[in-house]
């Protein structure tokens, strides 16, 4: 193609018009001009020709199509952090209008808090306030508490929570001084004592949730730490509201730091609490009084949503109502249930074979602990298999050039499309 062979913009927007007769004319327009100078790029750069009515079309269609999309999990990864964590329990939005901010019984302003504080309050046995994400509910209590004093941080604690976010960071930007004691596997008591000055505020603990350290290791107890009359913050993460050792998961749970006089607690919402992706703050009300009176408190806090799945979510939790919460009932099921789901399936696969296999939660929780699982094995070229899923919404993985699906992260509803897909494929 030459620049000569290059079509007007109006007579491509003409040919656009016909192919797309319910699009607004300034977008046509918009997208034949960039259609048209990305083809006179091309030539001019001696690249590989591209047809301006093609590349328009393809740009056209695709801005109708919605680009979050629901997909399959069939990974085995719980916790799925490429595909948003933990899964969603069916919800339907308020249409309309809501009471967001505003009391039904009195008439007047109300607070966003008050939709899920109260059944926060009996989850954690503690005030708490909700934000964005935990990133932002670390930022904003140290902001909120220690802006301009200092903060002392165990040396092997200072970790990244991931896309490189570190916690040094975080406490840069929040303004606070970093005062680093211990060493990377042992830090003592003493080491935090010795630490403590007149412009000390906070004594911040921070569980590594993606990381363990193991063989010589030792630090205080949260009771030690809370002993010396310093308010102690610690930000757990992976904000664990029920016991999961039943189920082979061992995590701290929120409830046992407020019971050992923790001042402040922050944890995720959308990790092994299993709702919508959230920040809690949990502590001493004068504590969650001031972080809710800070600015950034405005700026970091929850859309209407994000409540309202995360009301539906807490109050299952609050009547133990865990198999309403999927990424609870994807942990609770047993080996044996997959086992017969994964058979039941796999009879109907040619050439399909179950093998034992390990899920893990994911999400940078839970580190160097799984869950054992049943896996379908599906043998020959396990690389176009996989793209052939993926290309179907269907994420499975590929080890040992063999197409592995996990039923623990499948819902039961989904498995008649992933059948039909593999079928396909």
């Amino acid at each position: 193609m030459e620049f000569r062979d290059l079509p007007s913009v109006e007579s491509l927007l003409a040919v656009l018009r016909q192919q797309f007769p319910a699009y607004p004319r300034t977008l046509l327009k918009a997208e034949a001009q960039q259609a048209i100078a990305g083809a006179r790029e091309a030539i001019h750069s001696a690249k590989a020709p591209i047809d301006p009515g093609q590349a328009a079309a393809a740009r056209l269609s695709a801005l109708s199509q919605p680009s979050l999309q629901s997909v399959i999990n069939a990974t085995g990864v719980i916790l799925h952090t490429n595909l948003g964590r933990a899964p969603l329990a069916p919800f339907a939005p308020i249409e309309g209008y809501c009471n967001l901010e505003y009391d039904l019984r009195t008439g007047k302003r109300g607070r966003r808090d008050d939709h899920c504080g109260p059944i926060l309050q009996h989850l954690t046995g503690a005030p708490t306030i909700t934000v964005n994400n935990n990133a932002a509910a670390v930022f904003l209590v140290l902001h909120a508490l220690a802006k301009g004093k200092e903060v002392i941080v165990s040396r092997g604690e200072l970790i990244e929570i991931g896309d490189g976010f570190r916690i040094p960071d975080i406490m840069r930007a929040a303004g606070v001084k970093l005062v680093e004691v211990g060493a990377t596997n042992k830090t003592t008591i003493a080491d935090y004592a010795n630490a403590i000055t007149a412009r000390t505020a906070i004594l911040l603990r921070v569980h590594p949730s993606n990381f363990h350290i193991t063989g010589f290791t030792a630090k205080p107890t949260l009771e030690e730490l809370t002993s010396l009359k310093i308010p102690v913050y610690e930000d757990l993460g992976s904000g664990a509201l029920v016991d999961l050792k039943p189920y082979g998961i061992d995590e701290p749970v929120v409830q046992d730091s407020i019971a050992a006089g923790v001042d402040i607690v922050t944890f995720s919402g959308d990790k092994l609490l299993g709702g919508p992706q959230a920040g809690y703050i949990a502590g001493k009300q004068e504590l969650i009084s001031k972080v809710r009176r800070n600015p950034m408190f405005r700026a970091l806090r929850l859309d209407k949503l994000q409540l309202q799945s995360m009301e539906q979510t807490l109050r299952a939790l609050l009547f133990e109502d865990f198999d309403a919460i999927p990424a609870l009932a994807m942990i609770r099921q047993s080996k044996e249930q997959i086992r017969k789901r994964a058979e039941a399936l796999a009879r109907q696969i040619e050439g399909a074979t179950v093998i034992e296999g390990e899920s893990v939660i994911g999400g940078g929780s839970t580190p160097d602990q799984s869950l054992p699982t049943y896996l379908i094995a599906l043998h020959g070229p396990a690389h176009k298999l996989e793209r052939h899923l993926r290309a179907n919404r269907i994420i499975a993985r590929v080890e040992k050039d063999r197409l592995l699906i996990d039923l623990r992260t499948v819902l039961p509803a989904q498995e008649a499309v992933l059948l039909d897909q593999v079928k396909r494929a």
